[in-house]
């Protein structure tokens, strides 16, 4: 997006340069979260099976829309559509959790598989991502939060991030072999975007939930709300907005301001309990 929004790159050329420097920098993200063993290696295997065709056949369908400014708007509104249903479905998501109370706590090795459902969303996300660049980041993500609600975030994150290796390959090569991609704009984007994603990666893995989440959440919004049309100003104003509600809901569920809720009880000593350890006893009545 920031392509688009910042540097006035057309979002065909932005989408399939991005894509060829995702080959690049997403295996170190992907080495990273191996390491710390936030990724399930057998939802890889199945969310690979169903995206990796479907990227490359995305990046034919966006070479066959062409590079008129009519086809771009449409692609822009297509995927501001998308993100902006992914931000609700991951704030969905959360207000079922804090209902439901479930904390994630469990090894991602022992999340049960299903693999037709996984393949689906595999698909699903490959379609996108090759016509988009950014539905392995964002819209897979909510798919696997919703068919795996079990898996914490940076575990989420961490097989994403995996499976993302092989998809962004194979829709890499579709960009490559329809000649959408300029180079000078992946050399810029490896450049910067390396070390980001070791930093990034290494902070996903170890921090909690309740930072992860609202992060990604923010920016697939403020993001989707940008590529639907929304300007520049009104946009700054409503993320703003977002912020204070936020804010103001943090500051109702956690009142830190009261002290009674973080207040423990000090026990109160037994004072027969310290008589007997002293060795006396209470006279017989």
């Amino acid at each position: 997006p920031m392509l688009i929004l910042l540097f006035g790159v057309t979002p065909s050329t932005a989408i399939s340069s991005d894509l060829v420097a995702a080959v690049v920098m997403r295996p170190f993200g992907a080495a990273v979260h191996l390491r710390n063993g936030t990724v399930n290696l057998r939802l890889v295997g199945w969310l690979t099976a169903g995206s990796v065709p479907m990227a490359f056949a995305g990046a034919y369908l966006l070479h066959r829309l062409g590079s008129s400014s009519a086809a771009q708007h449409r692609v822009e509104i297509a995927l501001g559509a998308a993100l902006l249903a992914g931000a609700a479905a991951m704030v969905l998501r959360y207000a079922l959790d804090l209902r439901g109370g479930n904390t994630r706590r469990g090894h991602v090795s022992e999340i049960t598989c299903r693999p037709l459902a996984t393949v689906a969303i595999g698909a699903i996300g490959g379609l996108i991502v090759g016509m988009t660049s950014v539905g392995s980041g964002s819209l897979m993500i909510v798919l696997l939060l919703f068919l795996y609600p079990a898996l914490r975030a940076g575990q989420l994150v961490g097989t994403d991030l995996t499976q993302a290796v092989p998809l962004t390959l194979a829709a890499a090569l579709g960009a490559l072999a329809f000649g959408h991609v300029e180079f000078a704009v992946t050399t810029s984007i490896v450049i910067g975007s390396v070390p980001a994603v070791l930093i990034g990666s290494l902070l996903s893995a170890r921090a909690p939930d309740r930072y992860i989440r609202p992060a990604i959440t923010f920016v697939i919004f403020a993001s989707g709300l940008k590529y639907v049309g929304v300007g520049t100003t009104a946009l700054g104003w409503t993320l703003c907005a977002v912020l204070f509600v936020l804010a103001a809901v943090w500051l109702a569920r956690a009142r830190p301001w009261d002290g009674s809720r973080t207040a423990q009880p000090q026990a109160v000593p037994d004072a027969s309990a310290g008589a007997e350890r002293a060795g006396l006893r209470a006279p017989p009545d």
